[in-house]
């Protein structure tokens, strides 16, 4: 099965194994991990920025710094609490009690995630592991979207060290004769926090950018992530003149005008997702028609870095629905509930059976209808296992975003092993 050559070249180019100079004394690794790791040299220690979901891939990383300096680790920086930025922070510390640093609305999964009895933990797990192509070979699993598909996975969330010390409002900070501003920057997380160096112009804004359409809904499931205040965010980035802009996932981004079209037009995508889904629903579409018939404007749609590799104007438009209105989209209909299986029993009645019903799903070229037909077929009992697992890897050779490829190939895998059809 040959995966989707846009994709293919995107974590290629993306993801290359690298360490590349931001200025004298700044460095990003690349490649070693579904994240990147940044290292600020000070006059007799670094400063590390985010430290990889691994320790595996944070031992990767120091063992590469090591060539270039011998200087110690005197302190760490977390742009955000998603694990993998957080889990390769002991590797980095080397066994010493240093600093680490904060957003002050930090809020890891990796503490306390069990503590609430009443929540989905495993319908998240499960989500998680098909998002990421847990268990996929390196061949199925050729990118995250965000990151390289094949890397290390010793380690996984093993290495994360609390923070030590939480800012609350925008600081200027010595990073061991470094000067730097910490940025509060609300985004994919709320609790972002963005490094400047003004001094060498690098930006290192985590994740609120990087060179694939920004992942405002992930669907392993997460909160609403506020759309208006990740544009604003970016608006606030794009006006501080950076020269270098090195993201939280993808290689670093040189020169300001560059730096200010990614920025600029990311944030324009943002705010047409917003504005389309806003006056669909204002126009008492459904939210299938909605996300159906989004598309970029024709200025900023052939942009590379808002392709769909990791996040998905549709999944997008979705999220904001529900993010600010909640489920109800207005129609009545949707008031009241039939199960699948009712539902399927009076497709199936109209198709005129399911055996009706069975030909309609092996003729269709459509991959989707035939995945919903498939649906239909299972929850009446019907052996349509096979069936949908078929149509689930056809559609990921097609596939140009990463995590949907992985979704996919992940249940097919399931579906074949005899387990769950969801």
């Amino acid at each position: 099965m040959m995966p989707n050559a846009a994709l293919l070249h995107h974590n290629e180019t993306q993801f290359r194994k690298s360490i590349v100079e931001l200025a004298p004394g700044l460095w990003t690794a690349v490649g070693f991990a579904a994240s990147t790791q940044h290292v600020i040299e000070g006059e007799t220690s670094l400063t590390v920025v985010d430290t990889s979901e691994s320790t595996g891939a944070a031992g990767n990383v120091l063992a590469e710094i090591r060539k270039l300096t011998d200087k110690p680790v005197g302190r760490i920086i977390y742009t955000h609490s998603h694990r993998d930025h957080i889990s390769g922070a002991a590797v980095f510390a080397e066994g010493r009690d240093i600093p680490v640093i904060a957003n002050a609305r930090f809020k890891s999964d990796l503490v306390g995630q069990d503590a609430d009895e009443i929540a989905p933990h495993q319908a998240l797990n499960r989500r998680t592991a098909a998002q990421f192509g847990i268990g996929l070979s390196p061949e199925e699993r050729v990118s995250l979207g965000c990151g390289p598909g094949d890397r290390p996975m010793e380690g996984l969330g093993a290495g994360f060290l609390p923070p030590t010390l939480f800012v609350g409002e925008d600081r200027e900070v010595d990073l061991d004769g470094v000067r730097a501003r910490l940025i509060m920057a609300p985004g994919e997380t709320e609790d972002h926090m963005a490094v400047w160096l003004k001094d060498a112009g690098v930006l290192i804004p985590g994740d609120n950018w990087y060179h694939a359409f920004p992942n405002l809904y992930a669907i392993r499931g997460t909160p609403y992530r506020d759309f208006a205040a990740w544009a604003d965010s970016l608006a606030l980035l794009e006006g501080l003149g950076a020269a270098v802009l090195a993201p939280g996932h993808t290689m670093p981004v040189f020169g300001r005008d560059k730096v200010s079209e990614v920025l600029t037009t990311t944030r324009q995508a943002i705010r047409h997702v917003m504005r389309h889904t806003a006056d669909g629903m204002n126009a008492g579409l459904s939210l299938d028609d909605i996300a159906a018939t989004l598309q970029l404007p024709d200025d900023i749609a052939d942009k590379p870095w808002l392709g769909e590799y990791y996040g998905k104007a549709g999944w997008s438009a979705r999220a904001f629905a529900t993010g600010t209105l909640g489920w109800y989209d207005g129609n009545p209909t949707h008031l009241g509930t039939l199960s699948s299986a009712q539902r399927a029993a009076h497709v199936a009645e109209l198709a005129g059976g399911p055996g009706a019903l069975m030909a309609a799903a092996r003729t269709t070229d459509d991959l989707q209808w035939r995945l919903e037909l498939c649906d239909h077929l299972i929850a009446l009992g019907e052996p349509a296992e096979a069936l949908k697992a078929e149509a689930l890897e056809n559609l990921a050779e097609y596939e140009i975003n990463a995590t949907a490829r992985n979704t996919y190939l992940w249940h097919a895998r399931r579906l074949r092993n005899g387990e769950a059809a969801r």
